[in-house]
């Protein structure tokens, strides 16, 4: 009896091993801190050397102190920011400017902005591939994905992509993977030859924005505004499977370290999803944000994810045969929000 009493509480071990990461991690808002401000926000990027987050303000970069939400400086004059990237190597960070269609080099010391270069219209995500050690901007209204030399600045070249691109990921070997918003497809891209390798459908996934990559498992994330995210396998190049999310996504996140995937969306829910196996998913649980809050990003680290909004007014009133109106942000009321399991 007493070797199978051990045999079954191995086995309990073993199964609730298996099934902790999916039950346990079930984040809740630990922190709130208010940044204030006027203006939209689009992409928050964190700093994982200087431990800053930098979050895109329609005219300006904030910086923020990681642990304390405190404000750390500002990078200005820009038309539209959307997202940022480092390259560590180079000491230069790079912030993209939608409405100018420009790319903008700046130090990651100083803060100051050392280069403005045109990438083409509308450039929105933007990320740093190691491999290449090269900056690409996605440039939605393009179609078009900017290849920018990380030490200098410089332009070299624009890739057609073949379709609006939204977000981007890198897998670290040379090859890119780009969420195209009006095909509802995943690109891959060859980040050294700077060209087109193939597409595939993610569908039903429609109109994907935010991407993130299990890079140990070849797997993509692309979150969808029809309420769903879709799982690729990158190496095969099609569509796993899809999960139920929130509505109004613009950001997703992988944690290798506990194998969780998130969705950040603008109903005011962070989705969160645990990978079984790389084909298998189960949805852990919807967590309360505040509404606007589709963007985000994560500490790998302590496994905190972070995420900002603000307070809205009243619904204006909207004339017959308008679009409704959109709800006036609540002035100062801007602010960043910490998640933890």
């Amino acid at each position: 009896m007493r070797s199978v009493s051990r045999l079954l509480s191995l086995a309990t071990l073993v199964f609730a091993a298996g099934v902790l990461p999916a039950t346990a991690q079930n984040y809740h808002v630990t922190a709130t801190y208010k940044l204030g401000g006027d203006g939209g926000w689009d992409y928050l990027t964190l700093d994982t050397v200087g431990h800053r987050l930098f979050v895109a303000r329609q005219d300006r970069i904030m910086v923020v102190n990681e642990a304390t939400g405190a404000l750390l400086g500002e990078i200005p004059g820009f038309s539209r920011a959307h997202g940022v990237a480092f390259a560590y190597a180079a000491g230069h960070g790079f912030a993209t400017s939608g409405g100018d269609s420009a790319v903008r080099m700046f130090d990651l010391n100083s803060l100051a902005v050392l280069k403005k270069t045109t990438a083409a219209v509308d450039d929105d995500g933007i990320l740093f591939d190691p491999a290449t050690g090269r900056i690409f901007t996605m440039n939605g209204d393009a179609g078009s994905a900017s290849a920018l030399d990380a030490t200098t600045g410089d332009l070299i070249k624009n890739v057609d992509l073949g379709g609006k691109p939204e977000f981007g990921v890198s897998a670290g070997d040379g090859k890119l993977y780009i969420n195209l918003e009006d095909k509802s497809e995943v690109v891959e891209v060859d980040a050294r030859a700077l060209t087109v390798l193939r597409h595939w459908s993610i569908a039903p996934c429609e109109n994907p924005s935010g991407l993130a990559i299990d890079r140990a498992h070849h797997r993509l994330f692309s979150g969808c505004r029809n309420g769903m995210m879709g799982v690729s396998d990158a190496v095969a190049g099609r569509l796993v499977t899809t999960v139920p999310i929130g509505r109004g996504v613009d950001a997703n996140r992988f944690d290798a370290g506990t194998q969780l995937a998130f969705a950040s969306n603008g109903d005011g829910t962070l989705t969160v999803v645990h990978e079984d196996t790389p084909d298998k998913y189960t949805v852990v649980s919807n967590a309360d944000t505040k509404r606007g809050a589709r963007t985000m990003e994560i500490d790998l680290a302590s496994h905190k994810v972070f995420t900002v909004s603000a307070d809205f007014g009243p619904v204006p009133a909207s004339q017959p045969g308008q679009r409704p109106m959109r709800p006036p942000v609540v002035p100062g009321s801007f602010a960043l929000l910490v998640l933890e399991p």
